[in-house]
């Protein structure tokens, strides 16, 4: 049965599409209110919190998947570097670092503009594409800011596609 078969026939908000797929894979998650959810999501590097909202005035649905990470000063315009590096190959989705908090971001939004319905297939490969570009990408960041590489030299790791389960 595919993912979406019980949602055919009603509207179902987006947020209660994510709490059926976290109770679905197993993920631990808080349905922090009605149009938030927030889950952790076991990969090969790590786990990452995935957080999801639902804001019905532009009527998008956001995800937020972060992992702490503290570089130290010296090695943040390396990282930034790195990070428009990897942007490049990001088709959905951007990767950001938010200092303040000390969180790598993967940040996207699925625009569901004048009534349209995500599809619990559809928000499924939103969060396993995000979970996919962490771990992409998580090698490449730990050698620029733990193993003396540059960005280029960094990046070749990064080079292949992650395998692995979301």
């Amino acid at each position: 049965m595919a993912l979406s078969e019980q949602f055919l026939e009603e509207e179902i908000h987006p947020i209660d599409i994510v709490e059926h797929l976290a109770e679905h894979h197993e993920w631990d998650f808080d349905r922090i209110a009605d149009d938030q959810i927030a889950m952790a999501v076991e990969g090969q590097w790590r786990t990452y919190s995935i957080t999801l909202a639902w804001s019905g005035y532009d009527e998008t649905l956001r995800m937020v998947c972060t992992f702490e990470m503290e570089p130290p000063e010296e090695k943040l315009a390396g990282l930034y570097e790195l990070l428009n590096h990897v942007n490049d190959q990001c088709w959905a989705g951007a990767f950001t670092y938010w200092a303040e908090q000390k969180l790598m971001v993967y940040r996207y939004g699925l625009v569901l503009s004048g009534g349209q319905m995500a599809s619990a297939e559809q928000i499924d490969t939103m969060i396993g594409a995000a979970v996919m570009s962490a771990e992409r990408y998580y090698p490449a960041l730990q050698l620029l800011v733990w193993g003396e590489r540059t960005p280029k030299d960094a990046m070749q790791v990064a080079i292949a596609e992650a395998y692995g389960r979301a």
